[in-house]
């Protein structure tokens, strides 16, 4: 049954990326009203983490944000559609990568690249970046419950020269590479709230205290492995450029949780600067009031 389900919503899936992106726009319009005045997908959080994130502005000010973060949020829906039978050239004109040289110079050190990003812009078309570097990229992601769904989530992710490593089996893969002294790029979208245990390290996130995930920075200590962070940006509808830039070069020399910080400092250049297009249904500050409950390190 569950195998059936599939092939119907696959199927489904399939014929709307195949759309021209000017259909494919006209119809996240559609699934806009739909959303944001109909169904109400998560308003009530969106509009708690806007309130949270910019208490210094307006409701009417923060009401506009939400309107174009939904706006983009309904684009991004589609443009993971389309990603399904989506062209390594539309890819190339749709999602530029600047200074790509930067991260061939951090290849030539030879030491495997942790690279952060949050969930702003579309971190989906990130895989076409596989193109342009000399190691072997490798998407760290959360298994999906349903084998089916997990099996075209990694198809869909590894098309342009990528593989997906879950969660759990990251560390293993890591350790395996190097021992086989195969570098690689690991992509990690860092963001996100960890779950809620003994032992977190917390830092202020958009001026709110919150556990934040180390796994990234813990992983480049232990391997010794350089870290960068994808900024990405929405030029336009359907466009971005992305751009990196270093968080470490030299990971033994770097205080304790620095690197982690570094990066959230950069996040939250980014939610300032255009604060629609970040992930806002996320509930990231659900633990704020809960620090004081669990020891922290």
């Amino acid at each position: 049954m569950k195998y059936l389900v599939f092939l119907i919503i696959y199927a489904v899936l399939w014929c709307i990326s195949i759309m021209p992106f000017a259909v494919l726009y006209m119809l996240a319009n559609v699934v806009y009203v739909l959303v944001y005045y109909v169904v109400r997908y998560r308003v009530k959080t969106v509009r708690a983490n806007l309130a949270l994130a910019f208490p210094h502005l307006t409701a009417i000010e923060r009401k506009n944000i939400e309107k174009k973060f939904y706006h983009h949020l309904c684009d991004l829906f589609l443009e993971m559609i389309k990603t399904i039978t989506v062209s390594q050239k539309q890819l190339d004109k749709r999602f530029v990568f600047k200074n790509v040289e930067l991260l061939k110079e951090f290849e030539q050190k030879q030491k495997s690249i942790i690279l952060m990003l949050p969930h702003y812009g579309n971190w989906e078309w990130v895989i076409g970046l596989g193109k342009h570097i000399d190691f072997k990229g490798f998407g760290i992601y959360k298994k999906l419950a349903n084998k089916y769904f997990d099996k075209l989530f990694r198809d869909i992710r590894s098309r342009f020269n990528a593989e997906l490593v879950s969660t759990h089996q990251t560390s293993g893969v890591i350790r395996e590479n190097q021992a086989k002294n195969l570098y690689g790029v690991y992509l990690f979208l860092s963001d996100q709230t960890p779950l809620l245990r003994e032992n977190l390290h917390w830092e202020p996130f958009m001026g709110v205290e919150v556990p934040v995930h180390m796994g990234a920075e813990a992983l480049a200590r232990k391997l010794n492995m350089n870290i960068l962070y994808l900024n990405v940006e929405k030029v336009k509808r359907g466009y971005y450029e992305a751009s990196f830039s270093v968080i470490t070069d030299d990971i033994k020399s770097e205080p304790k949780y620095k690197p982690t910080r570094m990066f959230l400092d950069k996040v939250e250049d980014q939610i300032k600067n255009a604060p629609e297009f970040y992930f806002w249904t996320h509930k990231r500050w659900k633990h704020k009031d809960q620090k004081n409950s669990f020891k922290t390190n």
